[in-house]
């Protein structure tokens, strides 16, 4: 399946659909494939995506699309990731805030514990969120200047 066909395709199943999460997933390809399309790959580059996109089979019919869509499209993210290092926007924003709160809350347990139990588990998960976001920032910020980003 070529870029282009993937794109009518997912263009065709958006105009169809009428859920929401439903078109949510289908742009996310679109933004994704019109990326591609615009970023400069040598042939065996371009080849390798094309093989990857037919991989998943996109075009067989399955009882329950949208399930089926959501999660062709985080495996297409992490292959675009594993092979290219291309992420989405946000993506290191999303990955340190959930690493902060994880981390925030063993800090308030462990060290915050000298106050009341909650709100050292509540300062703990505060600190971390933030220290989480402005490191997920940066690191974003920094992908984008690299051309990274999808």
């Amino acid at each position: 399946m070529t870029l282009q066909e993937a794109y009518n395709f997912f263009e065709s199943l958006k105009i169809e659909t009428t859920k929401k999460s439903g078109t949510k997933v289908y742009n996310k390809f679109l933004d994704i494939l019109t990326e591609l399309k615009s970023r400069e790959f040598t042939k065996d580059e371009i080849q390798s995506i094309e093989t990857e996109l037919e991989r998943f089979n996109l075009k067989s019919n399955r009882k329950n699309n949208i399930k089926f869509f959501k999660k062709a499209l985080s495996k297409f993210e992490k292959y675009l990731k594993d092979t290219f290092s291309l992420t989405s926007k946000g993506y290191y924003t999303n990955m340190g805030i959930g690493l902060g709160t994880t981390f925030g809350i063993l800090f308030g347990i462990i060290v915050l514990s000298s106050f009341e139990r909650s709100l050292g588990i509540s300062l703990g998960l505060i600190i971390g969120m933030l220290v989480g976001l402005s490191i997920g920032r940066f690191m974003d910020a920094k992908a984008i200047s690299e051309g990274s980003v999808i």
